[in-house]
């Protein structure tokens, strides 16, 4: 029975007690109309299931569809058509007031652009959505000062955004983001303005939210140092998924240790092994050794994989 929560949370001072949700997207489409007559369609029948728990990552070209995947899932869009189901809760249902709710106590959403408040101290700016919340002012400076020694801030608890680097910055905003104990976190290209190393600080934060506490959690990104370290890798061209991958498929178990021109290497050589099966197959349509149908189904999968290969080499400046 589809049902419309009346969300209530008890949140811990310390710890999460709220593990993942399932998260099953269905023929989601969503257009954006600009002025009487000009339609721009984002999400074009765009389908997708997260297990509880999972972290995955959605790849795919600026444009593709993922911010506004992302924002829909949220809360923060509302679909044209189709349907968002989160846990027990059917969002693309939800009023506005409701949806409110929703955010606050169901996701935890991580920004690029970081969405600090600046005239607020990092322990402000956590304890804001506990505000919200109407958790009492003890239980909320706690869980605040808990929160800032896990993401590793406790010098910086007192101190203003501006007084913080990009990585600090973006690690007091997955405080934040945390800070109502939600069990599905997103996260838009959360690395896009930070360097290697706070880059693979926060994607080992992103990521151990998943693996030690369970929470769901969805990455939008062009990063590779975040792609091959979640359980699935899903690739969005032109509004649907066009393609699913394990990290393992798109570099090896050697390769998540190392970056650079190492890693560059590894996705060029899985590209050229791609291109090769991409040829061998043309090859067996024209000798008749395979059928169009079964041609159609692998060139589409090899096609999408090649495209994730390349995107993953952009990203890395070549």
């Amino acid at each position: 029975m589809e049902r419309r929560r009346v969300f209530k949370k008890k949140i811990p001072v310390d710890g999460f007690s709220t593990s993942g949700v399932n998260v099953r997207v269905s023929n989601l489409v969503k257009i954006y109309r600009i002025g009487r007559s000009v339609e721009v369609q984002a999400l074009r029948g765009l389908s997708m299931y997260v297990k509880a728990g999972e972290a995955v990552i959605v790849m795919g070209p600026s444009g593709s569809g993922k911010t506004t995947l992302l924002n829909i899932i949220g809360g923060v869009d509302k679909p044209t058509g189709g349907s968002v189901v989160v846990g027990d809760t059917y969002v693309h249902k939800l009023s506005e007031k409701e949806l409110e709710r929703y955010r606050l106590c169901m996701v935890g959403y991580v920004f690029q652009s970081f969405n600090l408040i600046p005239v607020l101290t990092v322990l402000e700016n956590i304890e804001l959505p506990m505000i919200a919340l109407g958790i009492e002012p003890s239980i909320r400076r706690r869980r605040a000062l808990w929160l800032i020694r896990q993401v590793g801030l406790e010098e910086r608890a007192h101190h203003h955004p501006s007084e913080l680097s990009g990585g600090e910055q973006q690690r007091a905003a997955i405080a934040v983001a945390l800070a109502n104990d939600p069990p599905l976190i997103l996260a838009d290209e959360p690395t896009a303005e930070l360097d290697s190393e706070n880059a693979l600080k926060i994607t080992s934060l992103l990521i151990s939210l998943s693996r030690e506490y369970g929470k769901t959690v969805i990455i939008s990104t062009h990063d590779p140092r975040i792609a091959v370290r979640a359980n699935r890798i899903l690739r969005i061209e032109d509004g649907v998924i066009k393609g699913e991958y394990t990290p393992l498929e798109v570099v090896s178990e050697k390769a998540r240790a190392v970056s650079g021109e190492d890693l560059v290497s590894i996705v060029k050589a899985r590209l050229a092994e791609v291109e090769k099966s991409i040829e061998d197959l043309v090859g067996k349509l024209g000798r008749g050794d395979i059928g169009l149908e079964d041609f159609d189904r692998e060139y589409s999968r090899l096609r999408s994989l090649a495209n994730a290969y390349r995107e993953l080499l952009a990203s890395l400046g070549h």
